[in-house]
């Protein structure tokens, strides 16, 4: 089975990214699932109903959020009516709208997808590493294939996460910083591991924000309204083939596609 998944799509250029390019991507890997992260797919900051509503018309078949999951306010009430093909973070208090983790049914195979968040240098929330042990155990019930997103800013934790939960699941894919890591592995328990996916956004950029407006912020301290960059894009992510008789990841292909065939009005307010 060949899984892509996308890292963190960005605005309204990110989005047409994903359109322009899956299609060939479908074809090239021969792909069977595509899944990405969509927490900055709504103006650079969190999603709507109406952006994962495009991005599953443009071919993405289950999505997962992260720290800007309730930017929003109008995403709350549609994951109370419980998208199927999204998650929020696990490790959200008890509660919260939506869900930590799904299972789409891919050609008569069940295939889990999870997501996670850090808490080095984020918010105090439940740990990742017993939230998401637990999550599996459970989750292996139904399916053999698993995907973890894990949402988190540090390096090391993110590596760490990778070791722990090696033998669990098929997969932990790093996302949040937005910059591709090119260390893309298979560990000894058969799962592959990266730690960042990268970002599916405009490239002439710092993160996908207007150069601008990110390098005064750093220069003046001050604050400054986040606005999605012009431009070309790049779309990012990695393709894992996963043998789905076992759960076990038999590779990892890293993939960094340029789109350049951009319009010069399509920023990043929506």
């Amino acid at each position: 089975m060949k899984i892509l998944f996308i890292g963190d799509i960005v605005g309204r250029r990110g989005r047409r990214s994903v359109s322009r390019l899956l299609p060939g991507l479908k074809i090239e890997f021969g792909l069977d699932l595509v899944l990405g992260n969509a927490e900055n797919a709504a103006g650079g900051l969190g999603a709507t109903a109406s952006v994962l509503d495009e991005l599953v018309r443009s071919g993405v078949h289950g999505m997962t959020l992260g720290n800007h999951t309730w930017r929003k306010k109008e995403l709350a009430d549609a994951l109370r009516r419980r998208y199927p093909n999204v998650a929020r973070p696990l490790n959200y208090p008890p509660g919260v709208p939506g869900q930590g983790s799904f299972v789409l049914d891919v050609a008569g195979v069940p295939v889990a997808v999870v997501s996670v968040i850090g808490r080095v240098f984020m918010e105090a929330f439940a740990c990742p590493f017993t939230t998401a042990r637990e999550e599996l155990e459970r989750l292996r019930e139904r399916a053999k294939v698993i995907i973890v997103d894990f949402h988190a800013e540090a390096t090391s934790e993110k590596v760490a996460l990778g070791w722990y939960l090696d033998g669990r699941c098929s997969a932990v894919l790093g996302t949040h910083t937005h910059v591709q890591t090119a260390d893309e592995r298979i560990l000894p328990g058969g799962m592959a591991y990266i730690t960042d996916l990268g970002m599916t956004g405009p490239v002439d950029s710092v993160i996908g924000v207007e150069r601008e407006r990110a390098i005064g912020k750093f220069l003046t301290g001050m604050p400054s309204e986040f606005k999605v960059a012009k431009g070309p894009a790049r779309l990012c992510g990695v393709v894992v083939d996963v043998d789905e008789s076992t759960g076990h990841a038999r590779g990892i292909e890293r993939i960094a596609r340029l789109d350049d065939d951009f319009d010069l009005d399509i920023g990043g307010d929506d």
